[in-house]
């Protein structure tokens, strides 16, 4: 009642038992050497964050015992901006905020529900630094609307 299936009989090959074994080591480093890859890759995307955030803490606040700097020399002339013209960034408000806002609307998944409410908050800082992220901007520092940004983003949302 057994028959045999007619076909070709395979040889039994020396190290047989092994052969299951290799293969699950290969896949295995395989893995390993993609996810190191991926690991490296997503450390480069993200190597300058690091020296961002350092520059954008705020100094602690002056304690009560000390004298207080008069307004004129705490606050530099407009003229002296670090940044040089137009470069906004966390703190900033007016016109030209509303203006990033709603150009940063209009990219997909960027600022997707985000407000136009000229203020560059947090979540606008974030946005930004989305948008370099994504499409790989390098000039400026990161959540930072610098001209290299400026100039990609309204490539992009030319009206």
């Amino acid at each position: 009642m057994n028959e045999e299936r007619p076909g070709p009989r395979r040889k039994p090959r020396a190290g047989d038992g092994r052969t299951p074994w290799l293969r699950r080591a290969a896949l295995a480093v395989a893995a390993v050497a993609i996810a190191l890859a991926g690991f490296s890759a997503a450390l480069l995307l993200t190597w300058d964050r690091g020296s961002t955030e350092s520059q954008t803490k705020q100094p602690p606040a002056p304690s009560a015992s000390a004298p207080a700097a008069p307004p004129a020399a705490a606050a530099p002339p407009a003229a002296a901006d670090p940044d040089g013209p137009g470069v906004l960034r966390q703190g900033a408000t007016g016109p030209e905020v509303t203006e990033l806002q709603e150009r940063l609307r209009k990219i997909p998944n960027v600022y997707q529900d985000g407000a136009t409410s000229g203020e560059y908050d947090a979540t606008l800082t974030e946005a930004v630094a989305r948008f370099q992220l994504w499409y790989g901007i390098r000039g400026d520092e990161t959540g930072v609307y610098g001209n290299d940004t400026r100039r990609d983003l309204e490539s992009r949302t030319a009206s």
